[in-house]
């Protein structure tokens, strides 16, 4: 984390919308194959949890990734994530198409990314973000590290930071102790 964290929490606490990655965020970034060529991904249920915690909390989440997969489709179909970007070359572009479709400022906006290809999207948000194994260089230019790996709760730390930073967690969290 940055050395002001109220610096951070305040952009934190401005967010209305949280992009993610996939390779290397929500998941640990390894690339697995099934024997017939198909590709395979392993998510966490923390992070998931994490990531339908922000909806509730009226934060929309989006996954701007790089690559396509189908595993992603229905992950996000899954989580009831409603803007998906897959196959994007220019992650920021679809940040600015998101942000025009959401009516949002860029400091309403972040995204949570790990390597050197995310930097002009991570530089373009209000708040920022990485994973413990990110890039050593991403990690100079973001708001926030997680102490998590990739796939590994790093996502549901950033969530968690982030209704946190809006005073929103600790209720949240109390209604699980009332059930």
């Amino acid at each position: 984390m940055l050395e002001m964290p109220d610096l951070v929490a305040e952009s934190a606490a401005r967010l209305r919308l949280m992009a993610f990655d996939v390779d290397g965020v929500l998941t640990n970034g390894n690339l697995y194959y099934s024997p017939r060529g198909e590709e395979l991904k392993v998510f966490s249920s923390l992070d998931g949890h994490g990531l339908k915690m922000l909806q509730e909390a009226g934060i929309e989440v989006a996954i701007i990734t790089g690559r396509s997969s189908e595993m992603v489709a229905h992950r996000a179909a899954n989580l009831g994530i409603r803007h998906v970007f897959q196959g994007v070359e220019d992650k920021r572009a679809a940040m600015r198409e998101l942000r025009t479709l959401l009516d949002l400022d860029s400091d309403c906006c972040g995204y949570m990314g790990d390597d050197v290809v995310d930097l002009p999207i991570l530089r373009a948000c209000g708040f920022s973000a990485t994973v413990a194994d990110g890039h050593d260089f991403v990690k100079q230019h973001v708001d926030y590290i997680a102490q998590k790996g990739g796939g590994a709760g790093a996502v549901r730390e950033v969530c968690d930071f982030i209704l946190k930073a809006q005073d929103k967690l600790d209720d949240m969290l109390q209604t699980y102790l009332q059930q």
